[in-house]
């Protein structure tokens, strides 16, 4: 089995909301217990997408337009240049989960894995239900070649949510990677 090995750059679109939201909107816990209620990925998606919605929302003007500049920047791949934006982000809102976990998105993409791991730390700190990070994480720890903690990544995204398809197929792929090694 392949290990899916893509970065999904999720919330690409930066939401210029009126209202503080972020992490701690308290619309999030309906949302998350919808999410778990969920058939399949696809009844999944437009809760998924909420999600990543309020989690984008800022009331700060400066703050939604570094993430705008950095999200379109990382997604074009100038990643210096979205570093530099999200650093930014991170030490104007050191409280907003999103901002860190962008960085650590681009981190990852210039394969700086111990920053990336530590913003990951950091996202989780202030949102514990954040899938992108806990999934991002065992992505890292497949490139680093641990694959229990990459299991464990995997497996603990999906218990906040168990709709997503690429920690779904990973966690499978390792679990017969490490049965095949105990043979």
């Amino acid at each position: 089995m392949r290990i899916l090995r893509t970065f999904v750059l999720c919330g690409l679109v930066c939401v210029a909301g009126s209202a503080h939201a972020d992490q701690t909107d308290r619309r999030l816990n309906d949302l998350f217990t919808e999410l778990k209620a969920m058939s399949g990925p696809a009844t999944a998606a437009p809760v998924e997408r909420q999600i990543w919605t309020i989690w984008l929302e800022t009331s700060d003007e400066t703050v939604r337009t570094l993430m705008k500049k950095g999200i379109e920047r990382m997604a074009a791949g100038d990643l210096r240049t979205a570093l530099a934006a999200f650093n930014h982000v991170v030490g104007a809102a050191p409280e907003f989960a999103e901002g860190w976990n962008k960085r650590a998105t681009v981190y990852y993409l210039m394969e700086k894995y111990d920053e990336s791991l530590a913003d990951i730390v950091k996202t989780l700190e202030l949102e514990p239900r954040h899938f992108g990070a806990l999934s991002g994480r065992g992505l890292i720890y497949i490139k680093l070649n641990d694959l229990n903690k990459a299991l464990q990544a995997f497996e603990d995204a999906l218990a906040v949510n168990p709709q997503m398809i690429g920690p779904r197929s990973n966690a499978a792929a390792i679990r017969q990677i490490l049965k095949q090694r105990d043979i």
